[in-house]
């Protein structure tokens, strides 16, 4: 309904707590936003892997009686929406294999660059694909390996990938939290009395009461067992990070701590920051709920002009609702958005967002608002002009669907109906951030810190991903 950027996924696992099941499940709860389609446990009593996922919420996924079904004191959990692979129940993790040397489950939030080729490859040695998911990709390179113990099989297995790839692994007695070398998703460590905790978000942490111990580093590998947590590094190290800098701007919960930054206190900054490049006179500043909700409050702020909410959005809209016969205008937008005509009437308003993607949804916003009596709406984004796709675990259209890849401010501005329309610049951003440097902010500068092409079929064959006696 929205035309918004969605998150691949999150991702939580826990070991050593006899109530890992449940503190998946919470967990999951936590981190509902980065993924709505589905969601999975898979949990480990020492000798066996035990499984469940479905389609829908977290809350609709599990009850009382299925979190009973997942004994033992370590468990992994996924919520995911679709970007590679569609909107499927195979594509549901945690996925669990099981072979010869027992079994792995692993849960994924990102995309892998060089998924395509290394499918090829792998398939055309023999190996077999029951999903579309790139995930089960790293399964097929771990079952390959002749490497001694599990974690020097992930250890090798990492070595061919290239992408995003915030990973969790869980075995019948340890669980293995990975981290790519530019440390694009985010994914942080905790303790709860004895037990281990890993989270893609520091929310999650919270809502169980563990404590934070710290962000496990881009390129680490952290192994979790009856000894404790030791630290690995699997890959070569880059030279330049390449943390999503949308996980500052909309993705993470705004009461996390992400990438070492607290995410409330840095949208507030693109606010400010947004308010001293791009100020206008008006009467007020209102947030598009929730995602501008910050940064309007640093506009108001920086600016002076008083904060209102001058929209309030429904937290109660399914996933499916049934449109009247007769046509209501805007009806999408006015099912989740409602604007407060005594608040808006007679006023100049500056509406503050964090992107525009296609520029449907805020063209239809504007609409609502001089309906409501505005009698001038000012946009404001706190992030600069989306041009360019994602390849990087988010799901983002084509550039010819992007309203900014081919379309001026000025342009966009009059297909808005706004009367005018600042975005956040690429440097001010970055100064609002806090660091100038190591971020990967692709989808604005359209420069990928991953270079890649699709390969065709005849380019793959000669390569191998593992030895050639290995089998699928």
């Amino acid at each position: 309904m929205f035309d918004k950027l969605r998150e691949h996924c999150g991702v939580f696992g826990i070991y050593g707590n006899p109530e890992a099941a449940n503190l998946a499940y919470l967990g999951l709860h936590a981190l509902q936003h980065r993924g709505q389609e589905g969601a999975g446990i898979v949990s480990s009593d020492g000798t066996t892997l035990h499984q469940h996922t479905a389609m829908g919420l977290v809350a609709d996924c599990f009850d009382q009686r299925i979190l009973a079904s997942l004994p033992g004191s370590a468990a992994i959990g996924h919520v995911r929406y679709s970007t590679t692979g569609g909107n499927d129940m195979r594509n549901v993790q945690p996925f669990v294999a099981r072979w010869s040397g027992g079994a792995l489950a692993v849960a994924h939030n990102g995309n892998l660059v060089n998924n395509e080729q290394l499918r090829l490859q792998l398939e055309y040695q023999g190996a077999i694909f029951s999903t579309s998911s790139d995930t089960e990709t790293i399964i097929h390179l771990v079952a390959r390996s002749h490497a001694g113990d599990i974690t020097a099989r992930i250890s090798e297995a990492l070595q061919h990938i290239k992408g995003a790839a915030s990973l969790l692994f869980l075995t019948e007695r340890s669980l293995i939290g990975v981290r790519d070398p530019f440390g694009f998703r985010p994914l942080v460590l905790g303790r709860l009395q004895k037990s281990y905790v890993l989270a893609s978000e520091t929310c999650a942490l919270d809502l169980i009461e563990a404590e934070f111990i710290r962000e496990i580093e881009p390129g680490e590998m952290v192994v979790i067992d009856e000894e404790g947590v030791r630290s690995l590094r699997p890959f070569a190290p880059v030279k330049q990070l390449g943390r999503c800098i949308f996980e500052l701007i909309y993705f993470a919960r705004p009461d996390s701590v992400v990438f070492g930054h607290p995410v409330a206190a840095v949208r507030k900054n693109f606010g400010r920051q947004l308010a001293r490049q791009h100020p206008v006179e008006a009467d007020l500043v209102i947030p598009v709920p929730d995602s501008g909700t910050a940064a309007a409050i640093g506009y108001s702020e920086e600016s002076g002009l008083p904060f209102d909410l001058g929209l309030i959005r429904s937290h109660y809209v399914g996933r499916t609702f049934i449109e009247p016969q007769h046509s209501i205008r805007h009806f999408g937008v006015k099912l989740k958005l409602s604007a407060v005509a005594s608040t808006l009437r007679g006023k100049r308003v500056v509406v503050v967002d964090d992107s525009i993607v296609r520029g449907t949804t805020s063209r239809k916003i504007i609409k609502v608002l001089r309906a409501a009596g505005a009698t001038e709406v000012h946009v404001r984004i706190s992030s600069p002009p989306t041009s360019w796709p994602c390849f990087y675990g988010i799901d983002t259209p084509t550039r010819q669907e992007l309203i900014a890849a081919s379309h001026g401010v000025d342009e966009i501005a009059r297909y808005l109906t706004a009367d005018s329309l600042g975005y956040l610049s690429l440097e001010g951003m970055r100064s609002a951030a806090g660091e100038s440097e190591g971020w990967c902010d692709a989808c604005f500068s359209g420069s990928y810190p991953i270079d890649f092409a699709k390969p065709s079929p005849a380019s793959v064959k000669p390569q191998n991903p593992g030895s050639p006696d290995q089998g699928a």
